[in-house]
């Protein structure tokens, strides 16, 4: 069924509800609750002075943030109206304050508070969203279970078991069960291996020189001039993949790591990058229409870019950029082209080894220090032991970030800081510490990720076709196996434009625009882009048909089409369960 092509509002995720305007930043709206209370308590401490006539120059606090923000104190007498507004505004500054502090619960971070509130703002929207229509239903199914991941809190009196639920155990209808483990899957399960061949244990660069951009190709003269235009967003990824000869991994890898001279600096041979990259670039799965090299070289180029951001420059050191390329490379190394949520429905050995919990993105992590190990494939052999620790843990947080179930506490981590910069005052963001330069970095990798919309329209259009056929494929292989057939993966029924439209109102654009917040104003010609695609996708939504006629007959409860519930926990304030389903991690 279509969709009317009626244009709707874009929904404002992070700025329609619960924010407040803090002193002196005009109409720009703080919606983190830690930046809301910082705002707060500033604007406490502004009117105290107001009411007390202590100068600022006596303050404590020497912060030329906090002075920035603090005017001059105005003549008050205690008896004026104006006085005891003033007085009264103050103590109800300052009891939202506390009452924001004291809910607050002990094992609750700053970064979850924000993740909460924009998970229960999104779900609001969603179900608006979801009772637009069918494909409206079935597109907020998808983005609830792939970008919200869902935490199961354990109810302490559902451990006990009684007769009522042992009763209720008996009339279930049996469900279907995935694919049954064999003692031979138990057996290997310790072990490391691809999902559809053996990892090799040998490089796979045999040339005797190195070519000059990293592959033999008889395009030679043509590849260059592409990779000479790697620092632009939007190069051609597909035109790089036929001149490398299908080894897009490698050309781009080898024209980031050298034009940063990453490769000098950390001492990797040439020869050793270029054998880890053609065996890596190997065990990325060819017969994916979407998860294969070229993404992974698309997401490396982006990666790289965001890096040479002016607002980043000299930030981050060789060993963390060399972190994010790396992680870029490797982060859908040997993907099955399945989502994370179909391998844990199927029971698959991944999921079992990896507890359900990130399962290709721990998978793609595995496989990626695995063929380190290769002969001749160690590229950071040279690092003294400290380095090669605090890499590989780079590493392991950026990629685990991929997982797209985590977007949400991704996206509340750096709203909060780029909130909490505003408030400040400063407009300098301090990365003083593992914690924030490492939440920049995932950040800057989940952005690369999911930049396919934000790329030149013939470029995502293309992604779009292979993503979409990637998913009916999974959806094909789950209708065989008479499983429920995953959100948009159904080639019969998915509704492409209108699934488009949805994915950057919900997703993409609050990400984008808050890091454009972040780089301000480096990443404006990116957001541009990003919207000038939603509205290209918005105009190409199909008209509906007409309305059918009204039956007069009551129809079963059964027949009745599903409609999707998106409500919150109990936790989070506002309902009684969370949306169904788990994240995917697989994008």
């Amino acid at each position: 069924m279509c969709d009317s092509p009626v244009t709707y509002t874009r929904p404002q995720i992070l700025s329609q509800e619960e924010g407040i305007s803090p002193p002196n930043h005009g109409e720009d709206l703080i919606v983190t609750p830690f930046a809301q209370v910082l705002a707060s308590l500033r604007s406490v401490r502004t009117n105290f002075l107001c009411l007390t006539n202590v100068p600022a120059s006596k303050s404590r606090r020497s912060s030329g943030a906090a002075t920035a923000v603090t005017p001059q104190p105005k003549n008050f007498n205690p008896g004026d109206e104006a006085y005891m507004k003033l007085a009264l505004e103050t103590v109800e500054e300052l009891d939202w304050c506390l009452d924001q502090l004291e809910t607050i619960q002990t094992h609750r971070s700053v970064s979850d508070m924000a993740s909460l509130k924009f998970k229960r703002m999104l779900n609001k929207e969603l179900s608006h969203f979801s009772e637009s229509s069918k494909s409206g239903n079935q597109i907020s199914e998808y983005i609830c279970s792939t970008f919200l991941d869902k935490q199961q809190d354990i109810d302490l009196p559902s451990l006990q078991v009684d007769e009522t639920t042992e009763r209720a155990k008996k009339k279930e209808k049996p469900r279907h069960a995935g694919p049954a483990t064999t003692m031979s899957q138990i057996s290997s399960i310790n072990q490391i291996s691809g999902v559809k061949r053996t990892l090799t244990h040998t490089n796979s660069f045999t040339g005797e020189r190195v070519p000059r951009y990293g592959v033999d190709t008889p395009h030679e003269e043509d590849l260059g001039r592409q990779l000479g235009e790697i620092d632009r967003w939007g190069v051609d990824i597909f035109r790089i993949g036929d001149l490398s000869c299908g080894r897009p991994l490698t050309a781009v890898a080898y024209a980031a790591f050298t034009s940063r001279e990453l490769l000098g600096t950390l001492q990797i041979s040439a020869r050793t990058f270029l054998a880890f990259a053609l065996t890596l670039e190997e065990h990325y799965v060819r017969d994916n229409p979407f998860h294969n090299s070229l993404h992974a070289a698309d997401v490396t180029q982006s990666t790289h870019v965001l890096l040479n951001t002016p607002a980043l420059d000299a930030v981050f050191t060789p060993i963390e950029t060399c972190a994010a390329l790396f992680a870029a490379c490797v982060h859908d190394v040997d993907h099955p082209g399945l989502t994370n949520q179909f391998l844990v429905n199927s029971s698959s050995e991944l999921a079992l080894m990896y507890n359900d919990e990130s399962v290709l993105e721990n998978h793609h992590l595995a496989v990626a220090f695995k063929l380190l190990q290769n002969e001749g494939c160690d590229i950071f052999i040279n690092l003294h032991k400290k380095q090669r620790q605090t890499l590989r843990k780079m590493v392991i947080d950026m990629v685990l970030s991929t997982d797209m179930s985590k977007h949400m506490s991704l996206l509340a981590d750096l709203k909060t800081m780029v909130e909490t910069k505003k408030v400040a005052g400063s407009g300098v963001l301090l990365l003083d510490n593992y914690t924030d330069r490492i939440q920049v970095l995932e950040n800057l990798v989940h952005c690369a990720d999911l930049s396919n919309p934000t790329k030149p329209l013939p470029l995502y259009k293309r992604w779009v076709a292979l993503l979409m056929e990637e998913f009916f494929q999974q959806g094909d292989r789950e209708r065989e196996q008479g499983m429920d057939i995953s959100p948009m993966c159904d080639r019969h029924n998915a509704t492409i434009e209108k699934s488009q439209v949805g994915f950057i109102d919900y997703i993409v654009h609050p990400l984008w625009e808050t890091w454009a917040d972040l780089v301000h104003p480096d990443a404006q010609d990116i957001l541009d882009t990003l919207e000038e695609n939603r509205d290209y996708y918005q105009s190409m939504i199909p008209p509906s048909p007409p309305p059918a006629p009204i039956q007069t007959h009551s129809m079963p409860d059964d027949d009745r089409p599903e409609q999707i519930r998106f409500q919150v926990t109990l936790e989070e304030g506002e309902g009684s369960e969370d949306c169904e389903g788990e994240g995917d991690g697989g994008m």
